[in-house]
């Protein structure tokens, strides 16, 4: 189901968005706000699990389109996100091992597109993001992705590390992009798979990288130090889909 991204500003338009059903990505609260039409957007928040922003006026006023935002303001997620069950039933309808993607803090909605882009072409089943400190699917993202939202699901879990668990119980193993890892090339990157891609500023984090199988490496002969998150988890992806091409020969 497709939603129309936008920006929802007032008490009432936000809180009827919530009772509506809308998928709401972050939801802006003035601090120190708390008489009764807040508390009952708040309420509303905390059943969905909606990430609550407490910012000053100052912020607001400058996120506001409108100039009437009554201390409340919502963003609104472009597409409803999926359920990590569906991204493994849809690897289980086509007969073939899951090849999932994790992303662990890609905060920049162009790379978040890119990268979506990408794990559609590489054939992925689907794509996780975190609920905190990351993008959203903005319209800017579903541009990004170049149509490619449609066809590869995107589900948002609110711990990346849990997840990861659950998903090893099930026979996935994961392999993580990290300068220091050993070379992919070297590595049996077949199988039931989630390749884990970080920020560019801060990598993956220790606490994620540390339930990953693999620690992998791009080999790289230039003079800089790292590639574009959304590049590296394009290179690392066709090399799954080589090493699986490979396979079946």
């Amino acid at each position: 189901m497709r939603y129309q991204e936008f920006t929802i500003e007032g008490r009432n338009p936000v809180l009827e968005a919530f009772r509506a059903g809308k998928t709401i990505d972050k939801l802006f609260i003035l601090d120190g706000c708390d008489d009764g039409p807040v508390k009952s957007i708040t309420r509303e928040a905390k059943k969905y699990d909606t990430i609550i922003n407490y910012v000053d006026k100052e912020r607001l006023d400058n996120m506001s389109e409108t100039g009437k935002h009554q201390g409340v303001i919502a963003y609104a997620a472009a597409y409803e996100y999926a359920e990590v069950e569906d991204i493994l039933n849809i690897a289980k309808e086509k007969g073939e091992d899951p090849f999932i993607f994790i992303l662990d803090g890609i905060e920049d909605p162009h790379n978040l597109g890119a990268i979506i882009r990408s794990a559609n072409l590489a054939g992925a089943h689907g794509v996780i993001i975190p609920k905190r400190r990351a993008a959203g699917l903005t319209s800017t993202v579903v541009k990004a992705s170049a149509g490619a939202i449609n066809y590869t699901p995107v589900a948002k879990v609110t711990n990346i590390t849990r997840t990861i668990e659950e998903l090893k119980e099930k026979g996935i193993w994961f392999m993580c992009a990290d300068m220091a890892g050993e070379v992919m090339y070297k590595q049996n990157l077949t199988g039931p798979i989630g390749l884990v891609i970080g920020s560019e500023g801060e990598g993956v984090s220790r606490l994620v990288k540390e339930k990953c199988d693999f620690i992998s490496s791009i080999p790289m002969k230039g003079d800089i130090d790292s590639l574009n998150a959304s590049v590296a988890a394009g290179v690392m992806a066709f090399e799954i889909v080589r090493q699986r091409l490979n396979k079946q020969i």
